[in-house]
């Protein structure tokens, strides 16, 4: 099983592979607009600019934590556009906990384990970092700030 195996639907209901980012490292991010961490796609959008062609970030929006992602996909697109500007691909809402996780997050979750090898994911703005081999590499808190990942980022770059 790899990375490449596996398919979402982007944000406007289209099945996407993952294959098509084949080359390029993954920043993968469960997110949602009404949390304390939702900032952070200032910086999300900064990493994707700034690596642009090397990078891809690609959001997942999620309500499990407090229901702090209600929005239609609609709803979803919009905020991130007008407020963030974003321009990096987000997926429609999933689950990254729970019986109806998404095959993507299980995948991730189990081969990035968080503290004491818990699986769980936690809250919103949980990052998993893939290298440009599609190799999962490491596995980040919603604490810890998109920019501050760039020596980790960049060391996932191909020479």
């Amino acid at each position: 099983m790899s990375i490449y195996d596996f398919n979402a639907n982007d944000i406007k209901g289209k099945e996407r592979s993952l294959s098509e980012f084949k080359g390029k490292s993954l920043l993968i991010v469960n997110t949602a607009s009404k949390c304390g961490f939702t900032p952070q796609y200032a910086e999300l959008q900064e990493l994707y600019k700034r690596y642009e062609g090397k990078l891809e970030v690609l959001a997942f929006p999620c309500n499990q934590f407090g229901a702090q992602e209600p929005g239609t996909a609609e709803d979803i697109q919009s905020f991130c556009d007008l407020t963030f500007h974003t321009s990096f691909p987000i997926f429609e809402k999933v689950d990254v906990n729970g019986a109806e996780t998404h095959p993507l997050f299980n995948y991730l979750k189990d081969s990035l384990p968080g503290i004491l090898g818990t699986k769980k994911i936690k809250w919103n703005f949980t990052k998993f970092l893939i290298d440009s081999e599609g190799n999962p590499v490491k596995r980040y808190a919603p604490t810890d700030k998109p920019l501050s990942l760039v020596k980790d980022i960049e060391a996932t770059f191909k020479s």
